[in-house]
């Protein structure tokens, strides 16, 4: 009966792309195709089996009837039946071989033979349609679609309504994800008054057709990858539909199981209407959707008895449920109190208890899927004694838990033996009925996971406590997804719990970074941060009860895996320490779990652990402990049955092991020296994951056979390896070579994946190293890995397997990651190097900036771009040719990738021009070829009108450029237009809309170049448009980092007569008194911060020009410097003197090489006075003399 088909029945009859456009078709019945008629060519299977051949007898008889033959309802009833008889399902019979089309002929040529009046054949057609369609999954084309959708929308119009439940089963089916190509019949289903909605109203008595109605208003609203979206206005009908349905009370005379299928079609609606796109409803709409979400995700919970808000609204804190009626449902038990919650038993019964467990999951492991979604892995009965395993910290949590209650899930929900056990019609229907329930729970958390994905994280943020406890156990117990993820029967429905969690928890580092609850004493009113602090704890504390109490490998992993986001997200380092201790712990034992799945998000979990603000200082302590101690014993109930290995890894801690040539642990060190520090264990495992081989237990391989691990876990173990060298680095360095050895045997492998990760272990190696050697870093030379250490480890890298994977063309992106490793040489170590392994690398890297593929070559510019720094490169002037011609090559690149690194690698390369300049001398310049400087100078320039990230270093080069050029070259005619060219790009770019960042590199790239006494910055035509462009930008841009820019390059020209005549210079020295004079005026209150680093570089400015002026300057100095403007002035420089704000924030990052002291600030001013009494008497002189003269007797004032 159609009754009895499921939602999912309603397989995919898509449109296919290919199919004949069709045009509106009137009475199908009379109207039947050209192509159908009895003279067409005769249908021949392909194929021999049993369906195939009842498929194509039916077919033929069929093409043979008339629509007026006697027998016409005998023959199409007897047709009918023996296609409905057979099985086309291919998972069953893989020989079937109908052809879609076939199908789709057959079913346009039944519909023109099966008049409405026959009420009884247009059942059966439609039960035809749905067989046809769902079990060879066909493809339709738009013809066969237009004529089965006007077949059963005329059924619905004409046919009694007996009829209607099966003809909506069709309609279904036929809709399934067609609805943006049925556009033309869904004004008539979806309109005010369409069957649709009329059927689908939750006032409609009869249930099958409310069900059927949602199920096809749920196909309608399906989108399929690669199609358009149904319209907005038929989604929104058909969602409004889904939420009135959940919303709507229960009917009266409604059986339970029947109302379960009609949750579930309405639940799968609103999920299809979510799916695959952006929250297009109101916000309304979302707190409606949420609290009636909320609801069905308890849907049939025993115990549970709450009046549920039907609105859910944002807030900050908890919203609780408050309670309804005692009143229990009449499908559920009262929940009895487990004694083992009381405190009551004894260790030995809690024993007994879980050896019950162990045996009722034996059993339940062998029932059907169906029985395994309501009975199996219950792990309510476990937890009861996984709150006195945990240790001291989960046991003290858990010593206020309440006393279970009717309002509370604390009880079990798992039945007992007697219960379990049904050999009666009603135990039966319990079963089926708590079966529905669970699919009802399940589809709500399917919902709810669309809607967190589809909703803006800053939007859901204020609903976290509708669904996230946020205060500790203890008070009134809330609802919420924890409550499911520890107590719901269904391990199905717990997984789904925690695929929400985890998508909530995923991205919202933001959001938790305001978390504190650092203070010992809890405050007198709850936070926001401190509510934040508690729902991380309570997400700790929760999800590793239920962790400890699982027993479902998939829904264990879910467990692990939201660990590893709720990890990667919480801020530590603002919180208590004593959180990731227990975890690091717990978590342990499950390496050896059994299951590849677990063992994989195990180390996920590792891997996150170590990343999370690394370095933490409780991971430190972690990894700074012994083996040993890290050890809980027996954490897990399940321990005994995870363990995969004959070496336990777990066991072996508690036993010193011996190392020597014949035994090899897997958590021991190749060649450890003695006198060595013992590595922390988390490195070992990744290690013997990686390199060791198992002993296999599986039956399909030989006894004795040594294998290694499978490649996900393998893949993982390097990647914690990686993230623990670059979070905690310290702790590696003393087995860099253990480490080394284990990235060259990956590297030597043929797996590429095992080679990639080899090659990424290795740059992090390298990067460690040089991170160490920063000299901002401050790391003792004792602490840090030897420089002697540093070049034999490279000298054996690139002995290895590493020459290779650079060759290796078959794989562009291990290459990518083996030129990444190149440029993590450390330079002190590179110079040490043999020539001929240095001119290696070299060689190497120029060649594969040749490559074909744009990921090689851009890692290969930019290795480039890195070793154009190194102290024993840059002053090889053949090396500077080669790499810079190269990298003019990669600058015309079709690849803006590439020419985004080769812009960065110019940028390096022009800096080395200008240390080059100033360490070596004019011989260096003289060497460098003049056509090569002018090339650059072009590229440089062509580059900076290319995008904002190839034009951000383009400009910085620029700047190098220009700084660097020699007198000689300047006044050479072939230098004059790309001069003027290359400022004009400057000033060009300073004045554009770019980014920030680009506008930034534009104003320092122009007073690099001012630095160049060479340019004829007092006569050249395009001089006064560079001055213009700062003097404008320092006024008006509304980032303040960009006018810092600006300000200190006007303040760059040393002479006086790089600012030009008096007018030029008056209006450079206006435009930075206005802009102090505003400093403080800006909407935006993070680019507040930068004020104080701007009024210091403007300050500073103005007192240079002060200094360089000269008696034509005086009249217009004298005229700004009196009056109120003069006082403003005056106020500002008196605390750059006095440097009053060198301690703001912000003031230091921004401040532009002004290193001075108040005292040498003042002399310079006092000297700069005796320069003006110098000039000519000239009454506006004494008047900014003794404007300087009061800012010195204030800046000596105490």
């Amino acid at each position: 009966m159609a009754a009895q088909i499921e939602f999912s029945s309603a397989g995919p009859a898509l449109v296919s792309s290919q199919g004949v456009s069709a045009s509106p078709v009137g009475d199908v019945s009379a109207s039947p195709a050209g192509s159908l008629s009895a003279e067409a060519v005769p249908f021949t299977p392909r194929g021999s089996s049993d369906a195939d051949r009842q498929f194509s007898q039916c077919y033929a008889k069929l093409r043979g009837l008339r629509p007026h033959a006697v027998q016409l309802r005998e023959e199409l009833n007897l047709l009918f039946d023996k296609l409905l008889s057979e099985n086309y399902n291919k998972t069953f019979n893989p020989s079937i071989t109908i052809r879609p089309e076939d199908a789709c002929t057959l079913l346009k040529l039944a519909s023109s033979l099966v008049p409405f009046s026959q009420e009884h054949l247009v059942i059966k057609f439609c039960q035809l349609i749905h067989h046809l369609l769902n079990q060879l999954k066909v493809i339709m084309d738009e013809l066969t679609l237009d004529v089965l959708m006007n077949y059963v929308t005329c059924a619905l119009e004409k046919c009694s309504t007996w009829t209607h439940s099966d003809v909506l089963l069709a309609l279904s089916t036929i809709v399934y994800g067609n609805g943006p190509q049925c556009l033309q019949h869904l004004s008539n289903l979806l309109c005010k008054d369409g069957v649709l909605l009329e059927y689908s109203s939750p006032s409609q008595p009869d249930l099958e057709l409310q069900r059927v109605s949602l199920n096809c208003m749920a196909n309608i609203c399906l989108r399929i990858p690669g199609q358009p979206p149904l319209e907005d206005l038929y989604r929104a009908v058909c969602f409004r539909v889904f939420l009135k349905t959940l919303q709507s009370p229960k009917p009266v005379n409604a059986e339970e199981l029947y109302y379960c299928m009609i949750l579930q079609s309405a639940l799968k609606g609103l999920q299809c209407c979510l799916s695959g796109g952006k929250w297009k409803f109101g916000g309304e709409e979302l707190g409606s959707s949420l609290a009636v979400l909320k609801q069905m995700m308890f849907h049939g919970s025993p115990g549970v008895s709450v009046e549920w808000p039907p609105v859910l609204y944002p807030a900050p804190l908890p919203q609780y449920e408050g309670p309804s009626s005692p009143k229990q449902p009449e499908t559920s038990k009262p929940p009895e109190i487990p004694k083992n919650v009381t405190g009551r038993s004894k260790p030995s019964s809690n024993k007994k208890r879980k050896s019950r467990g162990k045996g009722k999951k034996a059993n339940t492991e062998e029932k059907k899927e169906d029985d395994e979604d309501v009975d199996g892995e219950e792990p309510a009965a476990i937890l009861a004694n996984g709150y006195e395993a945990l240790k001291e910290q989960c046991a003290a949590e858990t010593k206020n838990i309440p006393k279970p209650s009717a309002q509370s899930l604390y009880p079990s929900w798992k039945p007992t033996s007697s219960d379990s056990e049904f050999s009666d019609p009603e135990g039966g229907v319990q079963s089926k009925l708590r079966l529905y329930q669970g699919r009802v729970r399940q589809g709500a958390l399917l919902c709810l996971l669309s809607v967190v994905k589809s909703v803006e994280k800053r939007t859901l943020y204020g609903y976290w406590s509708s669904f996230i406890p946020d205060s500790p156990i203890g008070g009134p117990p809330q609802l919420t997804l924890l409550t499911i993820i520890l107590k719901d029967p269904s391990p199905k429905v717990r997984a789904c719990a925690l695929q929400v969690l985890s998508a909530m928890l995923d991205g919202s580092r933001q959001f938790l970074a305001v978390a504190e609850d650092i203070t010992s004493s809890r405050p007198s009113f709850t936070s926001f941060s401190f509510a934040l602090a508690t729902a991380i704890r309570e997400l700790h504390r929760a999800l590793s009860l239920s962790l400890l109490a699982e027993t479902s490998p998939q829904t264990l992993t879910q467990i692990i895996k939201c660990l590893a986001y709720l990890v990667s997200n919480a801020p530590y380092h603002r919180l208590k320490p004593g959180l990731l201790s227990p975890l690091w712990k717990q978590i342990r034992s499950y390496v050896r779990h059994r299951d590849v799945n677990v063992r994989v998000s195990v180390l996920t979990l590792y891997g996150a652990l170590v990343t999370t603000q690394a370095p933490l200082s409780e991971v430190q302590l972690l990894l700074q402990q012994p083996e040993g101690s890290s050890s809980l014993g027996s954490l897990t109930l399940q321990d005994s049955s995870l363990s995969w290995r004959q070496r336990d890894v777990s066991s072996a801690c508690h036993t010193p092991v011996k190392h020597n040539s014949q035994t090899r642990s897997p958590l021991s060190a190749h060649t450890p020296k003695e006198y060595d520090p013992a590595p922390p264990w988390l490195l070992q495992l990744c290690k013997s994951l990686v390199t060791q081989p198992r002993e296999s237990q599986s039956d399909s391989e030989e006894a004795g056979n040594a294998v290694l691990e499978p490649s996900p876990v393998r893949l993982e173990a390097l990647q914690v390896l990686s993230h623990l060298v670059r979070g905690y680095f310290s702790f590696c360095q003393s087995h860099l070579f253990e480490i080394g050895k284990v990235s060259a045997r990956c590297l030597g492998e043929t797996d590429p994946s095992i080679q990639l990760h080899g090659a990424k272990l290795l740059d992090e190696l390298g990067t460690g190293i040089i991170q160490q050697y920063r000299a901002e870093n401050n790391i003792p030379e004792s602490q840090r890995v030897s420089l002697s250490q540093v070049v034999t480890f490279w000298s054996e890298v690139l002995s290895g397997p590493l020459n290779a994977a650079l060759q290796n063309e078959q794989h562009p992106t291990l290459q990518t990651s083996a030129c990444d490793t190149l440029s993590s040489i450390l330079p002190q170590a590179f110079a040490q190097l043999p020539d001929k392994t240095q001119l290696m690398c070299i060689t190497m890297l120029l060649g594969l900036t040749y490559s074909e593929n744009y990921l090689v070559k851009t890692a290969a510019v930019r290795a480039l771009g890195i070793y154009i720094l190194f102290p024993c490169l840059r002053e090889d002037v053949m090396f500077v040719a080669d790499t810079a011609n190269t990298i003019l090559a990669a600058l015309d690149d079709r690849s803006p990738n590439v020419r985004a690194k080769a812009a960065w690698s110019l940028g390096n390369l022009t800096d080395t021009l200008t240390v080059n300049m100033e360490s070596v001398g004019v011989d260096f310049q003289e060497e460098l070829s003049d056509m090569l400087l002018l090339k650059m100078l072009q590229a440089a320039t062509r580059a900076s009108a290319d995008k904002d990230r190839v034009k951000s270093n383009a400009v910085r080069a620029l700047g190098n450029l220009l700084h660097f050029l020699r007198q000689s070259q300047l006044t050479r005619s072939v230098f004059k237009q790309p001069l003027e060219d290359a400022v004009r790009a400057l000033v060009k770019t300073v004045q554009s809309e770019a980014m920030m960042k680009v506008r930034w590199n534009a104003c320092y790239a122009l007073g690099n170049a001012f630095r160049n006494p060479a340019l004829p910055l007092e006569s050249a035509s395009w001089s006064h448009d560079a001055f213009s462009a700062l003097c404008n930008v320092v006024t008006s841009c509304k980032n303040f980092k960009v006018r810092i820019k600006s300000a200190a390059a006007l303040s760059v020209p040393a002479q006086r007569s790089c600012y030009g005549d008096a007018d030029r210079f008056i209006r450079v020295w206006r435009a930075l008194a206005m802009a102090l004079e505003n400093s403080e005026d800006t909407n935006d209150f993070l680019e507040y911060r930068y004020s104080a680093s701007l009024r210091h570089t403007l300050s500073q400015a103005l007192l240079h020009l002060l200094s360089l002026s000269q008696a034509q300057d005086m009249s217009a100095l004298a005229t700004s410097l009196s009056g109120e403007a003069g006082s403003g002035i005056r106020a500002h420089l008196v605390k750059y003197l006095r440097a009053e704000e060198a301690e703001t924030v912000g003031a230091e990052e921004e401040r532009h090489g002004d290193s001075y002291t108040p005292q040498q600030r003042v002399k310079a001013l006092q000297q700069a006075v005796i320069r003006l009494n110098g000039l000519e008497t000239d009454v506006n002189k004494q008047t900014v003399v003794a404007f300087l003269e009061d800012l010195i007797k204030s800046c000596e004032e105490p």
